[in-house]
């Protein structure tokens, strides 16, 4: 689905309301959000990856904002979980709700707790582990849901896993069968799971050798080239970076061996993540608080490749606004979240009091802004671009990688957000990087889309 823009819906910013959009309140929303953050018409954080089906699935946490009467103020606040899906990276599912709260027998059901989850596959099962507020004692404990299909429905189980304390439950299945459980609760702890992947199979024990000082947790296992690496989030300074330990066995021991994130630019104090294989790409999922800058309760995912060196080293993974995927000319290319950009071009929020409707990049004389990864594969004899003009200005299309101009276009001065319609010249069909140029006058721009 395409989003139009010809009606406003008042309960859904920027969202319009053609008959597209109403088919996909009913079936599940998806909408073109390839770039970081990846949801943007709610808060999701934690995110783990997983591959089911040739697809990709994203079981995030959900944050939202809590009152005096829903959780506590000024603190993370949780009470269900949604699950999206892609097959190429660009377009995004969102399933629904996938499990609440008061749908668990044994959770606090005013608990706003359901924390970092994840969810694994055996014969032919999905099994959806979440941690919350036990409403008989207190702390954290770890609950299993099981479902038939990757996105649910999700039935959870009506006790939680025995001797199992703590958040940040994670599932590893090694290549013989055996599932390990990690999780978090001052330390690292991991067990092995009985076949029925409910009960523990072993003791649990304290993953030695990591890090003493400073707050750890979110622990994500996976291995690659008979090596098993266990990445987690690890408070060396003030915020979160993510690290990683590498062992022979999926139990250890480990050596911790490097970072894979650093510390939060802007202070976001929590980070939590996933690392997933997808079509022979690794990519690298994580958060940061881009639609809610002044609160780092409110999390929003995000995702970068990542790669390694021949060594089996973890090469460092610089956050970036564009993300993953090609884009299709045709779809929303949204210049904000862009690769790169000139020193001062600037990022504004299309609305600061409904941080959903996105952002903008404002443009002067001689600025620029790249987006990688654009496909044309057809001919498109026009595009719009939602622009804000205060001067009439002169914009260049231009293939960064060869640096020649593929379109200019004149953008008449205006007083406000106009969609702007202009004729291209053939542009061939190929994978571009283009950089949008201001040659002369004033502008800001949200998005551009070609057309045939």
């Amino acid at each position: 689905m395409i989003i139009t823009y010809t009606k406003t819906c008042g309960f859904l910013p920027e969202m319009k309301c053609n008959l597209a959009f109403l088919g996909a309140l009913i079936w599940g929303f998806q909408a073109i959000w390839a770039q970081n953050p990846l949801i943007r018409d709610q808060y999701t954080a934690d995110p783990t990856a997983r591959v089911f089906n040739n697809k990709l699935y994203v079981y995030p946490s959900h944050d939202i904002m809590c009152t005096e009467d829903k959780g506590e103020p000024g603190w993370f606040c949780m009470e269900d979980y949604h699950v999206f899906s892609s097959k190429d990276l660009t377009i995004w599912k969102d399933h629904g709700e996938i499990l609440h709260q008061k749908d668990v027998p044994w959770a606090y059901d005013e608990g706003y707790s359901m924390w970092a989850p994840d969810c694994v596959e055996k014969d032919g099962k999905y099994y959806f582990y979440f941690p919350t507020k036990h409403k008989d004692t207190e702390g954290f404990t770890i609950g299993v849901a099981v479902g038939n299909h990757p996105e649910g429905p999700f039935t959870p189980q009506k006790k939680p896993i025995a001797n199992v304390n703590g958040i940040d439950p994670n599932v590893f299945i090694d290549h013989d069968g055996q599932a390990y459980i990690y999780w978090s609760g001052r330390d690292i702890w991991v067990a092995k799971l009985k076949p029925n992947m409910l009960e523990l199979a072993s003791e649990p024990s304290i993953i030695a050798n990591l890090p003493k000082e400073g707050h750890l947790e979110g622990p994500f296992m996976f291995e690659r080239s008979g090596k098993y690496y266990l990445t987690y989030p690890h408070v060396e300074n003030k915020t979160e970076r993510l690290e990683y330990a590498i062992g022979d066995s999926p139990m250890g021991p480990f050596k911790v061996t490097g970072v894979i994130m650093d510390e939060s630019p802007t202070g976001c104090w929590t980070n939590h993540h996933s690392i997933v294989d997808y079509n022979d790409q690794w990519y690298l999922f994580y958060h940061h608080n881009d639609l809610s800058p002044d609160f780092d309760k409110n999390r929003s995912i995000r995702a970068d490749s990542l790669s390694f060196n021949t060594d089996g080293l973890i090469n460092k993974v610089i956050p970036t606004l564009r993300g993953i995927g090609v884009n299709k000319a045709s779809e929303e290319l949204q210049f904000d979240r862009y690769s790169a950009k000139s020193a001062d071009a600037e990022l504004h929020f299309n609305n600061s009091q409904n941080t959903f409707q996105g952002w903008n990049i404002a443009l002067k004389q001689n600025d620029w802004v790249q987006y990688n990864s654009v496909e044309f594969d057809e001919t498109y004899a026009s595009l719009t671009i939602r622009v804000n003009a205060s001067l009439k200005s002169q914009l260049e299309i231009v293939d960064a990688s060869k640096n020649t101009i593929l379109a200019a276009i004149e953008i008449p001065a205006n007083t406000g957000w106009l969609e702007y319609k202009a004729a291209l010249p053939q542009i061939a069909n190929a994978v571009y990087d283009l950089r949008l140029v201001l040659k002369a006058g004033q502008a800001s721009i949200d998005w551009i889309r070609f057309m045939d």
